[in-house]
């Protein structure tokens, strides 16, 4: 399963390094100068957070006589260089050279330069643009992204407003993970909105009233908040629409996820309903397997096939790529199964928990 990148797209003159208020030209190394605490923040977002940077700048008129390429380059490379030396690495820079008059389909806000980006690869949704002008909150828009805009100003298309750029590392720090994922096939539809770190908010409409049940107990324990629109062929049975949920389900947990830095990883719960006892522990280690010891006699419990449980959670871990065991006894067959869900939510929940900064994992990647 392919994991979209999230990225910073970040302007440069005014909000990583001071732009001129004359000529707005960094055009010698005596006008390089740093937004103060640019480098401190930008390094720990580096560190810290799951974002490519990727730097956007419209430089006007760059290689023109107003402009020399030297007079450029040699304050632009120190620039770089300065960064880099403090752990701070662009994945690209993209700069357009033409005047605005020009109108040129690579100029901000316009998004010429970065139509590789927009093919798929990247988590747009949760990518931020940051800059000073509102030129770089209208590319924000014109993208699919968030905007931050580096200013005073009330900006209300941008998600935050400031020139510190420590709330800045602090917003991306505590941004909400989120992940919406839309499955189509021939049997089903299915549609799957999360935010990990939610307040188990729920809304489902899968057709299948003890399903639409037990995911509203995985909402409220996990403490997330989660939407499931799903339109499936139930006309012949059951089996398409809650495999095709699972599967929508867990993808929408590895988007969300990341490349999972500073989660606990591991999650663990027993919990007990009144004569059962569910034991649920996962990890979500990028190795999909499931253990399942439950059984049950009755063949349905409301309109949900009990042949489907172990079915769930099979495709919820191939898409989450997560290893999850369940073991469960009981003589009530309605206990067991919420049992299982709660205790499912419960290790969700310790899981999904930020402890730190690092990816948990001695192979540098999950």
């Amino acid at each position: 399963m392919k994991i979209l990148k999230k990225a910073l797209f970040i302007d440069r003159d005014g909000t990583i390094i001071v732009e001129p208020p004359t000529d707005f030209q960094v055009d010698s190394l005596e006008k390089l100068e740093f937004i103060p605490k640019a480098i401190t923040a930008l390094h720990k977002i580096a560190h810290e957070l799951d974002y490519e940077l990727i730097m956007v700048t419209n430089q006007d008129g760059l290689g023109t006589n107003s402009f020399p390429e030297e007079s450029f380059w040699i304050p632009h490379n120190k620039m770089i260089k300065t960064l880099e030396n403090e752990g701070i690495h662009f994945q690209a820079v993209h700069i357009d050279r033409t005047f605005e008059y020009e109108n040129a389909p690579t100029r901000k806000p316009r998004t010429g330069m970065l139509v590789s980006y927009m093919q798929g690869d990247y988590d747009l949704a949760n990518s931020f643009v940051i800059g000073d002008r509102l030129t770089d909150v209208q590319l924000a828009k014109n993208l699919g992204a968030n905007a931050i805009r580096f200013h005073t100003e009330a900006t209300p298309d941008a998600v935050l407003v400031t020139n510190d750029w420590d709330e800045i590392y602090r917003f991306l720090k505590s941004y909400r993970r989120t992940a919406k994922v839309h499955r189509k096939t021939f049997e089903t539809d299915v549609t799957v909105i999360l935010c990990l770190d939610g307040n188990g908010r729920y809304h489902s409409r899968s057709g299948i009233g003890f399903f639409d049940h037990m995911l509203e107990q995985l909402a409220k324990h996990a403490r997330i908040d989660l939407e499931i629109r799903v339109k499936g062929d139930l006309h012949i049975d059951e089996h398409h629409s809650i495999e095709d949920t699972a599967l929508a389900l867990g993808e929408a947990f590895s988007r969300a996820l990341g490349d999972k830095r500073g989660i606990a990883r591991y999650g663990f719960f027993q919990l007990p309903m009144d004569e059962a006892l569910a034991s649920v522990a996962l990890d979500f280690s990028g190795r999909p397997y499931l253990v399942w010891k439950a059984n049950f006699r009755r063949e349905k419990i409301g309109n949900f096939p009990t042949e489907m449980f172990e079915h769930f959670f099979k495709s919820f871990s191939d898409a989450a790529r997560c290893n999850l065991h369940i073991d469960c006894y009981g003589t009530n067959e309605h206990h067991q199964i919420e049992a299982i869900f709660k205790a499912f939510a419960k290790a969700i929940r310790m899981a999904i928990q930020k402890e730190h900064d690092q990816i948990p994992s001695t192979k540098g990647s999950l």
